[in-house]
């Protein structure tokens, strides 16, 4: 491999077997993803010539390499989008040192699915709950001008309250939706969201075979806030929320 050459990692799975994975497009160039084995885990990687940059063809390759692992029936361990060692000594260097976490890893994750469940609140509710604000509602009304300081201590008083109004909806999502799905799951995970626009970005970690029950709960939440909020619900997907492995190494100069 030349000195500006590299090995991009999708992925951990577990396979002894010299397992036909196909090819990639990676910056522009089909790449043969092969596996790369320490013990009983082995690396679905991919050789590249220098950074693979965030672009959206090589997003896509990435996700579904991924992908086409998890339709292979294997248990994924992915990795985040672009890890690229300097060599295939240096991954199974880290396979190496982080085993005992990625075996125990590769247990819980064993038949889990990622799925995720955006909640966003329709306007009429949002105005419809404004009204019931009556402090809030008189407000919105105040004059705009803030060169008056009066003016101008009336909009930070419009924005506290306005945040208030928004951590009180979540609160209430995370009670009557996040929490009862997170029962069901075997782990859950709250991610940022812009306030306002959406009250719940989660990803829950399943069991597969409890798939069809969950979607059934999730159904059944979204008759109850069909109303109020519309409900983007995804996956299956590998399990990037439940993941936190950095693979990285020192090089030698």
């Amino acid at each position: 491999m030349n000195a500006k050459g590299g090995v991009y990692v999708f992925g951990i799975i577990q396979e002894t077997q010299e397992e036909q994975f196909g090819k990639a497009k990676l910056n522009g160039l089909d790449r043969k993803i092969y596996p790369l084995h320490y013990k009983q885990l082995t690396a679905v990687v991919a050789r590249v010539n220098g950074e693979v940059l965030p672009q959206r063809n090589n997003l896509t390759a990435h996700k579904q390499t991924v992908m086409d692992l998890m339709k292979k029936k294997y248990t994924v361990i992915p990795m985040s989008f672009g890890n690229v060692l300097h060599s295939e000594k240096n991954v199974l260097l880290i396979m190496e040192h982080l085993y005992e976490e990625l075996e125990k890893l590769m247990s819980q994750l064993e038949n889990k699915i990622e799925v995720g469940l955006k909640v966003i609140p329709k306007k009429q509710w949002i105005d419809e709950e404004l009204k019931k604000d009556s402090i809030l509602e008189h407000l919105k009304d105040s004059p705009k001008d803030i060169s008056k300081p009066a003016n101008y201590y009336k909009k930070i008083e419009i924005g506290e309250r306005a945040k208030d109004f928004v951590l009180q909806l979540e609160r209430e999502v995370e009670k009557e939706i996040y929490s009862p799905l997170l029962e069901m799951a075997e782990a859950g995970k709250q991610n940022d969201m812009v306030p306002g626009k959406m009250l719940l970005n989660a990803a829950y970690l399943i069991d597969s075979e409890k798939e069809e029950l969950f979607d059934k709960r999730v159904n059944e939440l979204y008759e109850v806030w069909k109303e109020r909020a519309d409900f983007k619900y995804s996956g299956p997907w590998p399990a990037y929320n439940f993941v936190n492995i950095r693979l990285k190494i020192e090089e030698k100069s």
